[in-house]
């Protein structure tokens, strides 16, 4: 999607974000010795932001990711992304409703391009983690971080557009619900991408 510029967030809101993540990274990293898969995905959702909803969303991948924590991330990226994808589809059929007046619905316009965007951005760090082994690990886990963050900020950009004078009624409440969540789940996969690190035994995907 066209118009990738950096976007401004609340400062304030970042920087605590950003402490918490870095602050947890051991925490969430050292969730790999667990042995037993429920207690493995609880652990690693720790250092998330939204332990509970990272705990709801992942579980259901169990199987998939035992306790493999190249696996885990990689989910919660795929799970991040698919709720961003029906977020967008949400949004855009609120945009095109015919009581949606014209002043909103350029505001709501511009939020169905921030959830594209971060569409975008998700995709991208998906596919880097297909290609992540040794040869440049560091670089191409740093390119996930940043495409994610960047998800992050794209939803946080949304919100912040449908503030109480741009979109009223129903329809600002059913955005911001959706895109909400969207971010919580965007915010608990970056938590999980920074306790990353190189092991031998990387699953493929």
């Amino acid at each position: 999607m066209k118009g990738r510029s950096t976007i401004s967030i609340t400062l304030p809101i970042l920087v605590s974000l950003l402490l918490f993540l870095f602050a947890n990274v051991e925490t969430c990293s050292a969730s790999k010795k667990n042995p037993n898969t429920t207690k493995f995905i609880k652990a690693s959702c720790s250092c998330t932001t939204y332990p509970k909803l990272c705990i709801k969303s992942l579980s259901i991948y169990s199987n998939k990711i035992k306790t493999n924590y190249t696996t885990l991330t990689y989910m919660a990226l795929s799970v991040s992304l698919k709720k961003a994808e029906k977020t967008s589809k949400t949004v855009t059929k609120i945009a095109r409703s015919r009581d949606i007046k014209p002043s909103d619905a350029m505001a709501i316009k511009d939020c169905v391009e921030n959830i594209g965007d971060s569409i975008d951005e998700l995709r991208d760090s998906l596919n880097e983690m297909k290609n992540l082994n040794q040869t440049d690990f560091d670089f191409k886990l740093s390119n996930i971080k940043t495409w994610v963050s960047a998800a992050l900020t794209d939803d946080d950009t949304c919100m912040e557009g449908l503030g109480e004078e741009d979109v009223k009624g129903d329809a600002r409440i059913v955005i911001r619900k959706n895109v909400v969540k969207t971010a919580q789940l965007t915010s608990n996969a970056l938590a999980i991408v920074n306790g990353l690190k190189y092991t031998p035994e990387r699953s493929h995907h």
